[in-house]
């Protein structure tokens, strides 16, 4: 008899939990990402719904048949309330899949701005490391042959083609506020996922395929890059850093980096 009432005390303190926002995402830090969070709290409030009335009802049955010594009854069940409660499951589902379609499409088809920054990205175990065009923005031309983590040059970048003489390279993603980023993705290795939990994006990266991930971050500040696909022993350590910054701040950095590269090239 005592089941009930917990039951029933279990599913209003769940309810509120999520009504109150109590364990929730980290604010987002762009369009696509607010779309996400007001999508997936409608997918929210319909199953919550569900979910507490299924949990009453559970609750009543166990208190309105609870063995009171008498007989047991058979029951067929009821084959229309059957049909019913299955159709209306299935509308939902088909219903959550259509709407959350175009959310899905923006991020995959959206098309790229003309003033997009294009930037590279190599995954390997067990790092990132990103690629920005110098002053003549060019990429400079891959050799597989010329690939050296050890010797700073992890995207195998031709020493012989004078666009890549500029080329910049970073363990970490830095890209100015409010500007579209067209992200060319690859993989050394095995397959590796591009996941940013501020920006709602996950992405896997194919070994053999270049990946475009298209994304504009609105909010300054430091955000975790984490690969989310089991790659190997050492993929815990797999983590790098998103550095939104203010585009003034940003061009400075970038003009830094290139003096840097410079001033290294002619030590050389």
């Amino acid at each position: 008899m005592l089941l009930a009432p917990i039951i029933w005390i279990f599913a209003v303190a769940i309810v509120v939990v999520f009504a109150a926002k109590l364990w929730w995402f980290p604010p987002a830090i762009s369009e696509h990402g607010r779309s996400y969070d007001d999508q997936f709290f409608i997918t929210m409030v319909v199953t919550g719904v569900i979910f507490f009335l299924a949990q009453v009802a559970l609750g009543y049955v166990i208190f309105r048949f609870r063995d009171r010594g008498r007989r047991a009854n058979y029951t067929e069940g009821n084959n229309r309330l059957e049909m019913l409660w299955t159709a209306a499951a299935a509308i939902l589902f088909i219903g959550a899949v259509l709407i959350s379609t175009s959310l899905w499409a923006g991020v995959h088809f959206a098309p790229t701005s003309a003033n997009a920054l294009k930037i590279e990205l190599m995954a390997q175990q067990f790092s990132w490391n990103f690629r920005y065009p110098g002053a003549d923005g060019k990429f400079g031309r891959l050799d597989i042959k010329q690939i050296n983590s050890a010797g700073g040059n992890p995207f195998g970048i031709d020493e012989k083609d004078p666009a890549g003489k500029d080329d910049i390279t970073s363990s970490a993603i830095r890209v100015p506020a409010g500007r579209q980023i067209l992200l060319a993705m690859r993989s050394r290795d095995v397959i590796h996922n591009f996941f940013v939990r501020e920006l709602r994006v996950k992405q896997d990266i194919v070994p053999g395929m270049e990946i475009p991930l298209r994304f504009t971050a609105e909010t300054p500040g430091a955000y975790e890059v984490a690969c989310s696909e089991l790659c190997g022993l050492g993929h815990h350590q797999m983590r790098s850093t998103l550095e939104v910054m203010p585009p003034a701040e940003f061009d400075k950095w970038l003009q830094a980096q290139a003096q840097a590269l410079q001033a290294q090239q002619q030590q050389q």
